[in-house]
């Protein structure tokens, strides 16, 4: 069984972290290459427009695997040197391939988020939550460092006093809290999580395909970009955008008063 399932249904990918009985750690030997393939999946295929990332079984990412730091083993063995070239070529290929997914994420989070799984789900675009989940950014509890960049991405979505809460107590944050916090935008009960991560997916698929990662790749951009750059790049987008089969389509179905059917032309 594959520790990452690739699961396409109609406009929709599923990728599902699948260790279940071990919380489903990430880390392990070829995790990078798995996530790299299955957003490389996503992005060659035009006719996906949404993926969604969850978890098997009662959590969503434990985070690290304890276990094998303990033993140094696996990714966690021999000298530092090398311990920071598997970092780059295994947990930071896992971050760089879910942050270079072209269309809208929804990281439905069923269980526990934890250091490095907490990191994962904030790659996400959205996320939504069951309400028994909990989140913690708990490096400093272990004696590391936030060494899968997020120093950078956790600030970014829930701002830097929060951020540095969470790094520097190491404590963990309940359903609730994350809500309160921006962490996630919505709660549902555990068993409607996935029902409702569909949903909105398939409300995220009703738009037209190119511009709906077009309109991604600014967000994007607009993390890091200057105020400048970034409306040099809007009136590029929106150029191409204005010369597309889906903006006529748009235009005649508001006019005609029904709904329009894009096809990413």
């Amino acid at each position: 069984m594959s520790a990452l399932l690739f699961e396409k249904e109609g406009h929709v990918a599923t990728l599902t972290i699948n260790r279940p009985e071990s919380r489903n750690p990430l880390g392990e030997d070829g995790d990078g290459e798995r996530f790299a393939e299955a957003a490389g999946r996503i992005n060659t295929d035009r006719d996906v427009r949404c993926a969604i990332l969850t978890g098997a079984g009662s959590a969503f990412s434990a985070g690290g695997n304890l276990k094998a730091m303990r033993e140094r083993s696996g990714g966690f063995a021999g000298a530092g040197v090398h311990i920071r070239e598997r970092y780059r070529n295994g947990i930071h290929r896992i971050i760089r391939a879910l942050w270079g997914i072209e269309v809208p994420l929804i990281a439905a989070v069923n269980g526990p988020a934890i250091g490095l799984g907490n990191d994962v789900a904030c790659l996400a675009d959205i996320r939504i939550a069951a309400e028994t989940a909990i989140f913690g950014a708990t490096f400093l509890k272990v004696g590391l460092v936030p060494g899968d960049g997020g120093a950078w991405i956790l600030p970014r979505v829930i701002g830097q006093s929060r951020a540095a809460e969470l790094f520097f107590t190491a404590d963990t944050i309940d359903a609730q809290t994350a809500l309160a916090w921006g962490l996630v935008s919505k709660l549902v009960p555990a068993d409607a999580l996935m029902t409702e991560a569909r949903a909105l997916a398939t409300r995220i698929c009703r738009q037209p395909p190119d511009v709906l990662r077009m309109t991604k790749r600014l967000m994007r951009e607009g993390q890091t970009a200057s105020f400048e750059n970034i409306m040099e790049l809007s009136a590029s987008m929106q150029a191409i955008a204005h010369l597309t089969g889906d903006h006529r389509e748009a235009i005649a179905a508001f006019f005609e008063k029904r709904a329009p059917a894009f096809k990413g032309e």
